[in-house]
């Protein structure tokens, strides 16, 4: 590119462990790790520690263990606790081998009546929690020690029974040492199961009730969520995934020893916290159950391997309980604040030298009064009215922050009207000439507004870099955008690290943050076609039809890229010192262009661009309301040519009546003027122009 703009990337390796932390996925990859260094850990001490002989066994406990640490994933993510389980587990063990062993039954009636009976034991701290509100530590505690009371005076009255009978029961010992394609059957149910849990939390409504409920059940509440029953439906659903851990358990050995479930609370609270899944609610996945049951039914193993008694591995256990509990809380409400001070990563940035602005100096920026007469539209009617845009009836267009598109009436534009509702801030738009509104969203895309009012989105995602850690197939600031000749829509993406509200950090980077993307209708493809851009603003098509102007906002410059013709691919800087950060850009009736300055530029924030080091410990030792930040207090408009020749300079000093001036559009001898800090749209008398100069696009199918 040719530019006098030095760009100089710094701290890049605190970015990328900035971008890790934010990630859904590094949540996982703690326990993975952990997981590895207790593999690590053992083998160095045991021979043959993992071994493909002992691999089929180590399969089977881990899915035993592995349903109730799901069934203590549920109950934890909405934010319960189940003590109960050890204890539902025995009787459900018992109550298997009593129907198998004495009663006679088959495989599935066996079955089918444990899973019922594992269900209403569970629905019993379902109903006392979910309904009664009792304290779900100090109920299941109780259900806990009545369970298990339960247990005993049953073993102790049908215990001999059940050892005594040794029934012929091909489907039932195949359930528990039975494999297919040399796998344990056990591990197939088990992967049916969490894949099955794993889409019932990530897709399907039911899922996100549960999230929601955990995350914050009053909310949940307000919004309408069934929470009592969804809560206790938690229960039950760790009740039954308590029984189908007892019947493979069951099935496999065979024996209601007095011991069965003993401390397997604190083995399984230990399984689902050292996964992540958080006490306090509304977090968790599948994955992060499995390797927290994978964890520790390792770290069991190994202490047993290695001679130690029951009791030390139990202390260990809740040691490591007690160390995961404390590590959730304080991660928990830190992470927010350490991905804040890592994410934000400053580079160098030098700029050219800008002209000077001084009143009487000569230079094509000289400050005058130009602005100073603009008559205003809708003043006190209208917020962040970011860009404008009028149609072949002369009415006014423009966005607001509540996610409408207002209309304001021609000829005086006192009347006013909500045209549509996007949802979203609308920035850029462009209007064809049968009606069509084409509207770049913060954070939701491109979005179009039919000539009946109806909206309809365009596209909201693009291709994803290979070597980008963040996903930025997603459109998060799509800005401003401009029409093809033949019919492709060329938008700015103005950052892809930053959403919608955090767009003043992007200044504080000095970095390549930005692209332009381009939508074929034809096709129906979006492709990102220009990439590493400083923070792209303004848009609009050169006269060629192959090529545009687009603005860069913190890099104070226009360019023109070429998209197709012999120079395709090409990106010749034409304008790189200015003296004020360019947004919009627009065409004007005699083929020039108009170009909105939203800020002026500052010694000290020029000076802190070449500063990175500076800006890196402001961003850690400040809130971000006293970061420094550029100045986008004074209005300026500028005319330019192709060859980036300044042809007029308008300015409104002091920001009487637009402090903040984003776009502007040429229309029938005017020029109507947005500001996305503003409460008002303005309008100019312009002298000698094309009295009937309209900016619409050709309307393609």
């Amino acid at each position: 590119m040719n530019t006098l703009v030095k760009l100089r990337y710094r701290f890049w390796p605190d970015k990328i462990f900035g971008e890790l932390l934010q990630k859904p996925w590094m949540e996982t990859a703690v326990p993975l790790l952990v997981l590895l260094g207790v593999i690590a850990f053992f083998s160095a001490r045991i021979d043959n520690f993992i071994s493909v002989a002992s691999m089929s066994d180590t399969l089977r406990q881990a899915c035993e263990l592995g349903f109730v640490v799901l069934g203590m994933s549920i109950v934890l993510i909405v934010g319960g606790i189940d003590l109960s389980v050890g204890s539902i587990y025995a009787l459900c063990n018992l109550l298997a081998l009593y129907c198998v062993n004495v009663l006679g039954f088959g495989m599935v009636p066996a079955v089918a009546i444990t899973l019922v009976a594992g269900g209403l034991l569970g629905a019993v701290n379902g109903v006392l929690i979910g309904y009664l509100r009792m304290r779900a530590f100090l109920t299941t505690m109780v259900t806990l020690i009545v369970y298990k009371a339960a247990n005993d005076m049953l073993n102790a009255k049908i215990g001999v029974e059940i050892s005594a009978n040794f029934p012929d029961a091909p489907a039932w010992d195949f359930l528990g040492m039975g494999t297919f394609l040399n796998i344990p059957v056990i591990v197939w149910v088990f992967g049916v199961v969490a894949v099955a849990g794993h889409i019932f939390l990530t897709r399907l409504r039911a899922g996100w009730h549960v999230l929601a409920i955990g995350g914050n059940r009053r909310s949940a509440y307000n919004t309408g969520l069934p929470v009592k029953r969804v809560v206790a439906l938690s229960y039950v659903a760790s009740g039954v995934f308590a029984a189908a851990a007892a019947i493979f358990y069951a099935s496999r050995l065979a024996s209601p020893g007095a011991d069965t479930g003993k401390g397997m609370e604190i083995v399984v609270l230990t399984a689902a916290i050292l996964g992540g899944i958080r006490l306090g609610g509304g977090k968790g996945s599948v994955m992060k159950a499995m390797l927290g049951t994978l964890i520790v039914l390792l770290l069991t193993n190994g202490m047993l391997r290695m001679a130690m008694s029951a009791g030390a591995s139990r202390v260990i256990l809740a040691s490591i309980l007690l160390l995961a509990a404390l590590l959730d809380i304080r991660w928990f409400k830190n992470r927010h604040k350490a991905v804040q001070e890592l994410y934000v990563s400053p580079g160098y940035m030098e700029l050219p030298p800008p002209q000077t602005a001084a009143r009487g100096s000569g230079s094509p920026y000289a400050l005058n009064d130009k602005l100073r007469g603009v008559e205003t539209i809708g003043l006190g009617e209208v917020e962040a009215p970011e860009d404008v845009v009028l149609d072949a009836e002369d009415n006014l267009y423009c966005g607001n922050r509540h996610g409408d598109i207002i209309r304001f009436f021609a000829p005086d534009y006192r009347r006013q009207e909500v045209y549509a509702h996007i949802g979203g801030q609308p920035l850029g738009m462009a209007m064809t000439q049968d009606g069509t509104l084409f509207v770049c969203v913060g954070g939701m895309g491109l979005y179009r507004v039919n000539a009946d009012r109806s909206v309809a989105k365009v596209t909201d995602e693009t291709n994803r870099s290979l070597l980008s850690i963040i996903d930025d197939s997603r459109l998060r600031l799509a800005d401003d955008l401009d029409i093809a000749p033949d019919g492709r829509i060329f938008f700015s993406e103005a950052t892809v690290r930053y959403e919608m509200h955090e767009w003043p950090t992007d200044s504080l980077e000095a970095r390549g943050n930005g692209r332009i993307i381009c939508y074929d209708p034809r096709t129906g493809k979006t492709s990102t076609v220009l990439r590493n851009l400083v923070f792209p603003n303004g848009i609009v098509m050169a006269s060629d039809g192959q090529s545009l102007l687009f603005a860069e906002s913190w890099a104070c410059r226009i360019s023109r890229y070429w998209f197709d013709g012999p120079k395709k691919g090409t990106v010749e800087a034409i304008v790189d010192d200015l003296p004020g950060y360019p947004d919009n850009l627009n065409r004007a009736s005699d083929g020039h262009y108009w170009l909105a300055i939203m800020g002026v530029r500052s010694p000290v924030f020029d000076l802190a661009m070449k500063r990175p080091a500076f800006r890196r410990r402001m961003s850690k030792k400040l809130p971000g309301d006293e970061w420094l930040a550029p100045n986008l207090n004074t209005g300026c408009i500028v005319k330019i040519s192709e060859t980036g020749e300044i042809l007029d300079v308008m300015w409104d000093q002091g920001g009487e009546n637009h402090p903040m001036i984003t776009s502007m559009r040429e229309h029938r001898g005017y020029l109507y003027i947005g500001g996305i800090h503003n409460n008002r749209i303005g309008r100019l008398k312009l002298e000698d122009v094309a009295p009937d100069f309209v900016d619409l696009k050709v309307a393609h199918a």
